[in-house]
């Protein structure tokens, strides 16, 4: 599995909810790549627009907060978000994103340590968060279990694996 990342950063605030993440007119639409064309657009107009494979959303305090919806990991995944780091996370988002299979992490420090569009690289395994000035960044590393989820491409997928061993 990819346990370390490279990609541009784009930034967002405290209390970023659902409804900001996958506003609820479009909560009808069941395709992933069509949900991501409206990913965050009343938070950042360009982001649906010009948001790139690998990149790398940062934020804020109570990320995912409001409705347990898995709208809002899934949009973001198909949009190309390859890492979610925030300074922290709704529980249920935290735990809908790794189950959908989009890597996220906590840090207190990268929101103000980074620019938008600026590089970073990213190691899960370790918990290093490296800036483009060099500065390394500490933080809890994913648990292996959690890993384990990711690597198979989400929590369905990971059954599907432990199934497919014992059948």
């Amino acid at each position: 599995m990819e346990t370390t990342f490279s990609g541009k950063v784009w930034k967002f605030g405290d209390n970023i909810n659902t409804d900001d993440i996958t506003p609820s007119p479009y909560l009808t639409i069941q395709s992933p790549e069509e949900l991501a064309k409206h990913v965050l657009e009343n938070e950042n107009p360009d982001f649906p627009k010009n948001v790139q494979k690998g990149d790398i959303l940062v934020a804020g305090k109570n990320f995912g907060c409001g409705s347990s919806r898995e709208h809002a990991p899934v949009a973001l995944k198909a949009a190309g978000v390859a890492l979610i780091v925030a300074k922290s996370f709704a529980r249920i988002f935290f735990r809908n994103a790794i189950n959908v299979g989009i890597s996220v992490l906590e840090s207190d420090e990268l929101l103000d340590a980074v620019e938008e569009g600026e590089m970073i690289k990213v190691n899960l395994e370790k918990g290093e968060i490296e800036t483009s000035s060099g500065n390394i960044i500490k933080t809890n590393p994913l648990p292996e279990n959690v890993l384990g989820i990711l690597e198979a491409g989400g929590l369905v997928e990971k059954v599907k694996m432990i199934l497919g061993e014992r059948g």
